[in-house]
């Protein structure tokens, strides 16, 4: 009396009665409804469907053990509660999870995906995207337990399907679709900024360019969990196509030009400064870059810059030019309209030159380029070993001259070689042996300013008096120089003249190409004194070949003796020496 299993009573029953009953009465396998649910989507399951049977025996015979203990005491209280109280026996349920595990594997392949990451690429002149996917997996045995934890309660509803999500690792490329695009949708102009006149550019990279060198690359997010993707130009495209500019584009700094105010001792501008610039490579492909993303489509070069030794800004005091402490003057009287001109021209790059303390001199740097180009005309040269129609003739005019200043300046001469012969030009006033020849780039005249102060200088042709002058100005430090010499020796007397056929020549007309000077050996001695003590002695030593004269006649028209017929050549030069 007084058991009963899940309300049903089954005092007096038999075993075998309580089964009929309780198979009756007892439906919850088939009538409790368990629903997995992800999100919208849900999946309704019996508990039979999952495994879950009502084992009738089982709880029929521990229905029947109550008040049936082996021992005598235990019995007759267990009696005795269920005729007072009642006892109710839980049904014995059966949960096979092996039919559950199918079920969850049939829901799990319908919610199972992997993380597939975004995707970017371009076509014609579009980006072209996918989507990204987040990746989710069903979590079994959290599932199974929730699922065992509403069996063991004979409960009917809901169990939410536990699944673990994993993001991809590129979540979006939307954004920088759009940056592409925008880079796509027109060409792209490179220039120079504030560009001088014979400057190249602008370039333009048409969009079919741009196509091809766009690179996409995959990096870390800020968050270093995911990635994105970026754009950028291929950076050995950009640098086939930059470096070949880098020679075109270099300038070399320049200083300033000034003319000295002996009156007001101050300096006025001839030729304003420049800055120098070198095409900076990796700097100007991070900017395009740069602007790519901002979807701009105009990018400066970009440049690393030098400053002028000599800004146009300086002042006399500033420079130490306050005073003349050099001046010299040769004579060109004589020579041909070509040579004058070439005189000229060579002199005006000189003018307003400035020379730092400590600097060393070059004649041939800043003479530059001597050719028709840059204004020279042909003349009288020494080439070879003879004197002929060259480009150029009378430079080495203005290399003496420049030489003669910097002697009496007192500065150190590193470079200086004199002509392979005497001429006329250089020697009147000054005498032999204070000639400098230059020949760019094997010949040089060269000298080093080395006071504190800066050097200006500056030159005057004067055609009418056919003279060339050089003025150096500074800041004197109290040097002087004393010249000793020409020392003449070892002459040597010219051989007789030479005759050569000309087929360019009429019969009877006779033209003069060389001119005949004795050879000679010629030194100079030089001592800079500063304050009246020495500061340093100088030889100035020049070997001079003999020359012939050399005539061109008409074919058939070498005379038979040594007699000189008169020179047709209007550029004979004074004192009957061939000009330089």
């Amino acid at each position: 009396p007084g058991v009963s299993v899940w309300g049903i009573d089954l005092s007096g029953m038999t075993p075998e009665e309580a089964a009929v009953v309780l198979n009756g009465q007892f439906t919850y396998p088939q009538t409790a409804v368990i629903t997995f649910r992800d999100d919208q989507n849900v999946w309704p399951l019996t508990a039979a469907d999952l495994g879950v049977q009502f084992d009738v025996e089982r709880t029929v015979q521990a229905a029947y053990e109550v008040g049936r203990h082996p021992k005598l005491i235990p019995s007759l209280r267990q009696q005795a509660t269920a005729w007072r109280q009642g006892i109710v026996v839980s049904p014995v349920i059966v949960y096979d999870q092996r039919a559950a595990d199918v079920y969850m594997q049939q829901i799990a392949s319908q919610i199972n995906q992997p993380a597939i990451d975004a995707t970017i690429k371009v076509e014609g002149y579009q980006a072209v995207t996918t989507t990204s996917q987040i990746g989710r997996q069903v979590d079994m045995n959290a599932t199974l337990y929730a699922l065992g934890e509403m069996l063991t309660k004979l409960e009917s509803g809901e169990v939410v399907v536990v699944v673990k999500e994993t993001n991809p690792q590129v979540l979006s490329t939307e954004e920088i679709a759009v940056t592409v695009n925008a880079i796509l949708a027109q060409d792209l102009e490179v220039y120079i900024e504030n560009p001088h006149l014979d400057d190249p550019g602008p370039w333009i990279a048409s969009r079919d360019a741009l196509a091809g060198m766009l690179v996409l690359d995959r990096v870390p997010a800020d968050d270093e969990l995911s990635e994105v993707y970026t754009v950028r130009f291929n950076e050995d495209q950009l640098k086939a196509f930059l470096e070949p500019l880098t020679p075109k584009l270099a300038l070399d700094p320049i200083n300033a030009r000034f003319l000295f105010d002996e009156e007001t001792a101050e300096l006025n501008i001839l030729s304003a400064s420049q800055q120098g610039r070198e095409l900076n490579v990796p700097a100007t492909i991070q900017l395009m870059n740069q602007m790519a993303l901002e979807s701009k489509h105009r990018v400066p070069l970009v440049f690393k810059t030098t400053e002028p030794a000599v800004a146009d800004t300086a002042t006399a005091t500033e420079l130490g030019i306050t005073e003349l402490i050099s001046s010299a003057t040769t004579y060109y009287y004589g020579s041909s309209r070509a040579r004058q001109t070439n005189v000229q021209e060579a002199a005006s790059r000189f003018h307003g030159v400035v020379v730092g303390p400590g600097e060393e001199f070059s004649f041939n740097y800043y003479l530059g380029d001597v050719s028709p180009e840059t204004g020279f005309e042909q003349s009288m040269i020494i080439f070879d070993g003879r004197t002929i129609e060259g480009v150029g003739g009378g430079v080495c005019q203005v290399s003496t001259t420049a030489f003669q200043a910097a002697f009496y300046a007192g500065f150190p001469i590193t470079e200086r070689l004199p002509h392979g012969y005497r001429v006329g030009y250089y020697e009147v006033g000054e005498g032999a042996g204070m000639d400098a020849t230059v020949y760019s780039p094997l010949v040089d005249m060269k000298f080093i300013n080395d006071t504190p102060y800066h050097l200006l200088i500056e030159t005057f042709a004067n055609p009418t008096n056919s003279t060339l002058t050089f003025n150096f100005y500074s800041t004197g430090d109290g040097r002087t120089v004393q010249k000793d010499g020409p020392y003449i020796s070892n002459e040597i007397t010219h051989g007789p003249p030479i005759y050569e056929e000309n087929p360019d020549l009429s019969p009877g007309q006779v033209k003069q190409v060389d001119y005949a000077v004795d050879g000679a050996d010629v030194t100079i001695y030089r001592t800079v004194y500063r304050d009246g003590e020495v500061l340093h002695q100088d030889t100035f030593f020049s070997q001079y070949i003999p020359w012939q004269a050399i005539y061109q006649v008409a074919p058939g028209g070498v005379p038979g003796s040594s007699t000189t017929p008169a020179a047709e050549d209007e550029t004979a030069s004074a004192g009957g020496v061939p000009p330089g």
